[in-house]
Parts: structure tokens; C-alpha cells; sequence
């Protein structure tokens, strides 16, 4: 039966698509000790692509694994899934500003290549692993990732601006800084949740989460000291709580804050913004 299903997706697929077993066991690892068969692999060429993988994936019960070089130590891009490999063909750097220092890629493209790229407007994205040089930009949001220049340049999460991701329903959104007026439009808690979009119901998800007093003080006491740089040890959402439409910060909410570190796990990502030096 799911072979039938896998033949139908390959056939209406623009990118690749393999369930046979020498590509699954090729896939079945990372640059980790953790081993696990997929349940296929894609190779998307579009954003089109992924919607058709995240419509499959609901309707078979399955989950998508967002992969790009596989160089984490932990088994982040190893599971039991359909492992979905953005580094063929989401390789764009689509826009450079030179004047607001930020850039816009596509999750495959290669940390060092960047910077390779942005000479040229003498710019430098700082954050960087050991294998900058083939680590891609998607899975440094993924990981949060530092580097050893880390006390001079942050981390990944700290230049990270904007993102452009499909969520869980396939719709697209897009998560930036947005005011708390703005916050709050996207909440909509005046309507039913059930008439209001998948985004408008993360939006609000986070704010009864987050303005909940009993919630707030157990993030307070639980979550790590704010003076561990890289507290990649689960989801930041003590960051968000630390906005302005939950106290009198003047910090913008941004979810974007809440996806770095997050694995994959949230969205799939398809354009990143960063800020640049």
C-alpha cells in the first residue's frame, strides 16, 4: 500500500524522490553515532515541493526531517521519517543590502560560501561551526549554532531577523518582529479559534502560555540562567516571554527566537533573513 502511495508522490514530484534501500541507508545516519531507517528520502526543487510532502506526511501519519549538510553530533536529521534534503537545490543567496546589513538565503546554502559571497559588500556573517566550510545556513538556525567566536559574534539566534516557513497545515508564514499592537491582531481573540488560521493559532497559543502568572513562574525558576549564551537545552520560549506584550520590554516579539534550536521540529524553514556585520 505505501509503496503505491510513494510511486503516486514520485510521479507528481519535481525533485527526487527515493524509497529504495540503498538511499534510505544512505540517509539513515548523520555525522552522529545514532542510526534509523527512514521511511524515504526527497530531494525537493521547490516550495511546491514541500507542500506536497507535508499534505503526504499528514495523511499518512508520518513526519518530515528537515536535512541539510547532517553535520550535528546528535542525531538531529536521524529518525524513522521521510527525511526531506534541502541541500541540492534550496542553494540561493537571494538578496544582500549592504546599506541594513542583512541578507536573505535558502536554508542550503553553505555557511563559508556566504561569506565567501559578502566580501565583496565587506560583510560577515559571524557565527560559524568546526565544519563551517560545508555546514549549511538551515541547520545553523536549527542548532542555534555558536562557534568558537561565539563571545565576539553571538549565536545564530542572535542574527537571525526573519524567517519564511510552511507550517504543519502547509500554509506559509512568515515570522519576524512585530509590535505588541501587532501581536495582538495576529492573536485574534475576539474570533473562535476554530474560524481563525493555523498562524493566528500559534500566535495565541503564546499568549495564554506565556501571560499565564503560574506558567511564567515556572519558566522563571526551571528554564537556565539568561547568562549561558548558547542554552540549546529545548525550546527558548523564556525569550518570548521577555517581550514586550508580556511586560514592559521594549524588545519586539519575534517567534524566530523560539525556531532557532528548535531542530526542525516547528516549521519547515525556506528563507532566512539574517543580520550581517
Amino acid at each position: 500500500m505505501i509503496l503505491n502511495k510513494f510511486k503516486a508522490l514520485a510521479a507528481d514530484f519535481d525533485g527526487d524522490f527515493f524509497y529504495d534501500h540503498t538511499m534510505r541507508t544512505l540517509y539513515a545516519t548523520d555525522a552522529s553515532a545514532y542510526r534509523e531507517m527512514p521511511l524515504a528520502v526527497a530531494m525537493p526543487r521547490s516550495v511546491h515541493d514541500l507542500k506536497k510532502l507535508i499534505a503526504f506526511a499528514h495523511e499518512n501519519r508520518t513526519s518530515l526531517i528537515p536535512r541539510t549538510a547532517g553535520t550535528s553530533l546528535a542525531g538531529q536529521v536521524v529518525g524513522n521519517g521521510i527525511v526531506v534534503d534541502v541541500s541540492r537545490h534550496f542553494t540561493k543567496i537571494i538578496e544582500v543590502n549592504k546599506e541594513e546589513h542583512w541578507v536573505r538565503v535558502q536554508p542550503g546554502v553553505v555557511r563559508d560560501e556566504l561569506n565567501f559571497h559578502l566580501r565583496k559588500n565587506e560583510l560577515y556573517f559571524g557565527p560559524e561551526t568546526s565544519t563551517a566550510n560545508r555546514a549549511m545556513i538551515g541547520g545553523m538556525v536549527g542548532n542555534n549554532s555558536c562557534g568558537s567566536n561565539s563571545v565576539v559574534y553571538g549565536s545564530t539566534r542572535d542574527h537571525l531577523l526573519e524567517i519564511k516557513a510552511l507550517l504543519s497545515d502547509g500554509s506559509e508564514a512568515i515570522f519576524s518582529a512585530i509590535s505588541k499592537a501587532d501581536f495582538f491582531d495576529k492573536c485574534r481573540l475576539d474570533e473562535p479559534v476554530e474560524s481563525i488560521s493555523l498562524e493566528s493559532r500559534i500566535y495565541r497559543n503564546a499568549y495564554e502560555l506565556l501571560a499565564n502568572p503560574l506558567n511564567r513562574e515556572q519558566i522563571e525558576k526551571e528554564f537556565p540562567k539568561k547568562s549561558i549564551n548558547r542554552r540549546n537545552t529545548g525550546y527558548a520560549i523564556d525569550l518570548l516571554m521577555d517581550t514586550s506584550p508580556f511586560d514592559e520590554s521594549k524588545e519586539d516579539f519575534n517567534f524566530c527566537r523560539l525556531i532557532a534550536g528548535s531542530e526542525g521540529t516547528l516549521a519547515f524553514i525556506t528563507e532566512i533573513k539574517l543580520h550581517v556585520n
